[in-house]
């Protein structure tokens, strides 16, 4: 735990910085996930050379991966319910309530940022091709259940959805899903446009957007911060399940950058749930793709309700992979886009795990701002527990660098009480 032991980094007052210690290489524990990612993309790169492999084999393949996957499912339900015990069990009611507060305001507001970035990224790179929906067809699934798959899903069964972090699990869950494509050189060339426009709107968000919010409340390096989470982003992008990336993410936080623990597990289990920035973004560009492609001209109020739908329906996304596609029904739906050329995305739909990674990154972010905002309430439980007097108050909550942010410092001091 990171409660406020003498060795235990801080976010403190002025002139501290995120730090894990006199090294900012990443810890000894990312090197194997990091390794699990590298051999995954070249092994799968590598059994693309082959002929066309078979599907058994290509389930075979993947077979580890499913493993890791329901491993890590088992405890997201038990982690989430008993983290936010045992964060609101050391708080009193209204340090939790501002707790809560400050979270929601962040993750709101940085979920509709990513959803206007996407909106703007697509309108301005204009991706949608009407010729796509007449090059690219669905795919048909065989839906026979085979003797292989159904002495797979034997062993599955065997194993409880249980928490066991596996490099090889990681790796087999890549390599397994770039052997899977039939014609990777087709799908970059027919929707290379709409994955670079996602993942140009990702990488801004993850890489400016974010690190500029955290600077400008806590005038602390994001970089250096970003460092601490490297394997939490890691095992996102492996697994693409933010909440199954929980785990890693509680432990990067608490060990490597010392936020205290009532804040991540107040946190972090709330933005596993509804900050989904990474979805947010992808499904405002994927609606307006959709719109591209069938030469459908969107006004004002349609591309507004396109911002609006694809924050409200990323919320309530489960934070399990390829979520984005289910909600994407809602958004095509409320603008009056064919449904069916989802399936056109299916192709790309890899992308899940950069947007994961996103989530991930945001909802650590976020737990870092409300950990810096929320230090003299801590240290105020703190002291009432040892029965001294509170510390005093800690300096306010800087001003952002920039003239028209002052009405969000205000909000930010507002939600604070």
């Amino acid at each position: 735990g990171a409660e406020g032991g003498a060795g235990s980094p801080e976010l403190g007052g002025r002139g501290r910085r995120w730090s894990r210690g006199p090294t900012h290489s990443p810890p000894p524990s990312s090197v194997p996930s990091s390794l699990g990612v590298i051999l995954g993309a070249v092994f799968g790169g590598l059994l693309r050379l082959l002929p066309p492999l078979d599907e058994d084999l290509l389930v075979l393949i993947s077979f580890p991966g499913d493993i890791l996957m329901r491993m890590l499912k088992m405890l997201i339900l038990p982690l989430v319910i008993s983290s936010l015990i045992s964060g609101l069990a050391g708080l009193d009611a209204k340090s939790s309530g501002h707790m809560g507060t400050r979270a929601m305001v962040y993750y709101m507001s940085t979920t509709v940022l990513a959803a206007v970035l996407g909106v703007i990224l697509v309108l301005s790179i204009h991706p949608g091709n009407p010729k796509l929906k007449t090059a690219t067809g669905a795919a048909e699934r065989n839906e026979e259940v085979s003797s292989l798959d159904a002495f797979l899903d034997l062993i599955r069964n065997l194993f409880p959805e249980n928490l066991v972090y596996s490099p090889f699990g990681i790796a087999s869950l890549i390599c397994g899903k770039l052997a899977g494509l039939q014609d990777l050189e087709l799908v970059a060339r027919q929707l290379g446009m709409y994955m670079v426009t996602v993942a140009l709107g990702l990488l801004l968000h993850g890489a400016l957007v974010l690190p500029l919010i955290f600077f400008g409340v806590t005038r602390q390096n994001p970089f250096a911060f970003y460092a601490g989470i490297f394997q939490a982003w890691l095992t996102a992008l492996g697994t693409a399940s933010s909440a199954g990336t929980l785990p890693v993410t509680f432990r990067c936080l608490e060990e490597n950058l010392g936020v205290d623990r009532r804040v991540t597990r107040l946190v972090l289990p709330i933005g596993a749930t509804i900050n989904m920035d990474g979805t947010a973004l992808y499904e405002a560009v994927a609606a307006i793709f959709i719109a591209q492609m069938n030469n459908i001209a969107l006004d004002g109020g349609q591309i507004a309700t396109v911002s609006l739908t694809a924050t409200l329906a990323s919320v309530g996304a489960a934070s399990i992979p390829s979520a984005g596609l289910v909600t994407m029904l809602l958004i095509l739906t409320a603008v009056g886009l064919p449904t069916q050329d989802i399936s056109l995305l299916i192709a790309v739909d890899w992308l899940d795990r950069l947007r994961t990674s996103i989530n991930v990154v945001g909802d650590s972010f976020g737990a870092g701002i409300v950990y810096y905002l929320s230090r003299a309430e801590l240290a105020a439980v703190d002291a009432r527990a040892e029965g001294r007097p509170p510390e005093p108050p800690s300096p306010k909550v800087p001003h952002w660098l920039w003239g028209g942010a002052e009405v969000l410092g205000r909000c930010w001091r507002w939600a604070g009480g």
